[in-house]
């Protein structure tokens, strides 16, 4: 039990130690601009087949489920309205982090734990580049920024899903369907979503660069490495969810 407690509160000393290296080089010159600019292409472009897809689908699906409820009550009138507000305040955030979580996670896991592994970060170190600036900061930047733009554009494509789910059985315009939108949406509304989005996507950067960066020598470390940032970086995203939903409620 003590070796246990022991290797517990040396692995939060090092994801200490890992979150203060960060800081210390995002925030001091030279920036490696290139880089982040690829590591944002890598994420947020490359994503968007399986993003459009997944977000069409989510809106799509959650507007058919909601339709019965709402016409025990007569009221289907306001699915715009429903399906807009669960969309852009939760569904949006969450479906992105949780696709880039299996995408975007276990590439950065699996590619700095391949790296690990040729000893490549070592050579770095060795040519004089900082692997910490160039490898860890320039990612979690990437997933910082990269995941609120793909929360924006899963919100608009699970909009459009939901509307064309109602156009099957409603004549509703998509004029009168996004007006509808817009008037439900409050600008609190579209702050929990951007909260929501930005906290996800440090997270997954920074669980997948830790897990990469520090995993175990060996072929066999790369799908660990790859299998443990997708499941770091959802069980996080959860947790986050949980206390960002709590923390919204507070505020009001």
């Amino acid at each position: 039990m003590g070796r246990k407690i022991e290797k517990l509160l040396i692995e939060f000393a090092r994801i200490h130690r890992f979150m203060m290296s960060f800081l210390r080089e995002a925030l001091s010159p030279p920036y490696e601009f290139k880089e982040i600019v690829r590591q944002c292409y890598e994420i947020g472009w490359k994503s968007f087949p399986l993003i459009s897809l997944t977000g069409f689908i989510v809106g799509f699906v959650f507007t058919k489920q909601s339709r019965p409820s709402l016409e025990d009550f007569g009221a289907t009138s306001w699915l715009p309205n429903l399906i807009s507000i669960a969309i852009v305040r939760a569904l949006a955030p969450l479906v992105t982090a949780l696709i880039a979580s299996g995408k975007v996670g276990s590439q950065i896991g699996a590619e700095l734990s391949s790296m690990n592994v040729t000893e490549q970060i070592d050579a770095m170190e060795v040519s004089g580049t900082n692997p910490t600036k160039f490898l860890i900061t320039s990612r979690i930047i990437a997933t910082t920024t990269m995941i609120p733009v793909l929360c924006f554009y899963v919100a608009g494509i699970g909009l459009l899903g939901g509307y064309l789910s109602i156009a099957t059985k409603d004549d509703l315009s998509i004029l009168a369907f996004f007006t509808q939108v817009f008037e439900s949406i409050a600008a609190k509304d579209v702050f929990a979503m951007v909260l929501r989005a930005v906290v996800f996507g440090f997270t997954i950067g920074f669980a997948s660069t830790y897990v990469g960066y520090y995993s175990s020598k060996g072929t066999e470390g790369v799908g660990k490495a790859a299998n443990a940032a997708v499941v770091s970086s959802m069980f996080l995203v959860f947790i986050e969810e949980l206390l960002i939903v709590q923390l919204l409620s507070l505020i009001g």
